[in-house]
């Protein structure tokens, strides 16, 4: 934004150098832009209608309250810089660069905050008379003000910040000015660079057709590339509250592309982003989509049985779709179940719990639309508390400190590719589901005028949990195990939610572990289990063969669009485009 063959050069401009007229007036120009953007974006907000975006305030308090901020944090670091023993030597993103060491004053600052930090957490677990969820709630809390108030957040306390602002002048805190006011009007945080990725460009790339649509989702049929398959086909459910191309990345990530590389006829499901046209849908709905789509694919392949897959919330409805079958004596239909990452008991479902109060509940409720929908953005936000600082105060540095922008990333290009939800089915799934745990009390949920009992459930079953997932715990997961009656295999995968679950085998990343035997509980399993390298893709798939091992040429209704019903348009078509 300078001109740098006139302005002073970073050496000249050290932080020892008396700054002479020049320097005056141009940190005088950085600060009069800085005011400009703030005002046009105010301006801009109060003309703004609809959208997540609301008008800004007065600038002015907001640069106030900044300064006062930063103020009060060097007052506040200052004072622990007495009376506290250098912390032990940990890796930490955040202070990675050498200043963080090689400076005597930040390397104190970088100590005494880890300090803090571990006091602070570990208080938690003294305080006496708090029951488990009050000190659950405590510990998040605790955890979120500590990873907020890291040094590395504020520029006048982050040695790479500062170094960055004397080299570019200024321009960095200018540029993610910028970059937050953008943020801002867009309503969520940057986290992949714009541009980078475009779904059916360089994501969501396997080649397929559209066969089938409702109001309320698509249903692709992928080509296959083996010439025999599988003669029961595959069908995956994804969680409506995303879209289904975490499955089908940049083609070295894509689980579509591998299973179908594995001879298997595959089909996926993509949910319709809500709009006013789906804001009535409830349980039921979803529950009839996912037998309407099994029904569909035995019609088109002329076939019994059809293999399931549930990820996540689209899990647990696959657990009620099971459970409704068995009612009404058509539990044949599904060949087996695999269930990634999915709770039907929330006794014990992570942190999640901790936005489910009756605050958080009246909340959604004023946030909904006149059309019933909630916007999927408020969502993506609580899942970015749930790991605020890879998530959020990692962009906030680079983002808008450093002034550059994000790394391209295709996961994180998805993570910021929201979907809207019915805002009814949302609340109510939290309250009959999180907050009363219905769906494990026999004939506590009526589908479709049926009771429902998950004991009822004989389908083989795959359950598959992340080690590290703060969304569905492994133990969470777990207690599927207790409550489905058929043959079940469970696996414990290597890192969470969503890398837990997309690890290709190419990858050689992360492990995983099984245990055979008859393990009564999640401790016992963990202790008596097999570690092994790798990706737990190759173990499922040689599960799914054995359920049904039979095989079929790759012709005729195996080819997509070639039964009776014909291409409506190619994959990843028009729903995962919706906004």
């Amino acid at each position: 934004m300078t001109d740098k063959a006139d302005s002073t050069t970073a050496a000249d401009a050290s932080p020892g150098t008396i700054p002479g007229l020049e320097d005056w007036q141009h940190w005088t120009l950085v600060t009069g832009r800085a005011q400009q953007m703030l005002m046009e974006a105010w301006a801009d907000g109060l003309v703004k209608e609809g959208g997540i975006a609301k008008p800004l305030a007065d600038p002015l308090p907001m640069l106030t309250a900044g300064a006062e901020a930063w103020s009060k944090g060097l007052e506040v670091w200052g004072q622990m810089l007495t009376g506290f023993a250098k912390a032990g030597e940990a890796k930490d993103r955040r202070f990675g660069a050498a200043e963080w060491r090689d400076n005597p004053l930040f390397d104190t600052i970088r100590q005494s905050y880890l300090a803090i930090s571990d006091q602070l957490l570990g208080s938690v677990d003294k305080i006496e008379g708090l029951d488990e969820a009050a000190r659950h709630r405590l510990r998040f809390a605790t955890k979120s003000f500590v990873e907020a108030m890291s040094p590395a957040n504020f520029a006048l306390t982050n040695p790479e910040v500062m170094q960055r602002t004397i080299e570019t002048r200024g321009d960095n805190l200018l540029n993610g000015l910028s970059n937050m006011l953008g943020d801002i009007k867009a309503g969520q945080m940057s986290q992949s660079k714009a541009g980078a990725f475009e779904v059916g460009r360089n994501l969501a790339m396997t080649p397929g057709k559209v066969i089938y649509e409702t109001r309320l989702f698509q249903l692709i049929h992928y080509a296959p590339t083996t010439e025999k398959v599988l003669e029961t086909p595959l069908v995956v459910f994804p969680p409506w509250i995303n879209r289904f191309y975490i499955l089908d990345l940049t083609p070295e990530k894509s689980f579509v592309r591998w299973t179908v590389e594995q001879g298997v006829s595959l089909f996926m499901v993509s949910w319709k982003s809500a709009d006013e046209s789906i804001a009535d849908v409830t349980l039921d709905d979803y529950v009839a989509a996912q037998i309407e789509v099994v029904d569909v694919i035995r019609e088109q392949l002329g076939v019994r049985k059809v293999h399931t897959i549930g990820y996540c919330v689209a899990g647990t409805t696959l657990a009620a779709t099971l459970a409704l079958l068995a009612a009404r004596g058509e539990a044949d239909k599904v060949a087996s179940a695999t269930f990634f990452t999915a709770q039907v008991d929330f006794e014990k479902a992570g942190d999640l719990t901790l936005f489910l109060g009756d605050e958080v509940m009246e909340l959604l409720g004023q946030l909904t639309t006149e059309s019933g929908v909630l916007d999927g953005r408020y969502m993506a936000a609580t899942f970015n508390l749930l790991r605020g600082r890879d998530l959020i105060w990692n962009y906030v540095v680079n983002n808008y400190l450093m002034g550059q922008e994000p790394t391209p990333f295709d996961l994180l290009h998805w993570n910021g590719d929201t979907t809207n939800l019915p805002a009814g089915w949302h609340r109510n799934y939290l309250e009959t589901l999180y907050r009363q745990n219905l769906l494990v009390k026999p004939g506590a949920i009526v589908v479709d005028g049926t009771p429902i009992d998950l004991k009822k459930i004989e389908t083989p079953a795959y359950i598959q949990a992340g080690r590290e997932d703060h969304i569905a715990p492994p133990e969470s997961v777990w207690r599927m195990m207790g409550l489905l009656a058929g043959p079940k295999r469970f696996v414990l995968a290597g890192s969470g939610h969503i890398a837990g679950v997309v690890n290709p085998p190419a990858a050689g990343k992360y492990q995983y572990w099984i245990n055979d035997a008859s393990p009564a509980s999640l401790d016992e399993y963990v202790a008596g289990a097999a570690e092994h390298k790798g990706s737990w893709w190759p173990d499922w798939i040689e599960w799914l063969r054995g359920r049904a091992p039979g095989t079929v040429k790759a012709d005729g209704a195996r080819v997509p669009g070639a039964g009776k019903y014909k291409a409506i348009e190619d994959a990843p078509g028009r729903y995962v485009k919706s906004r």
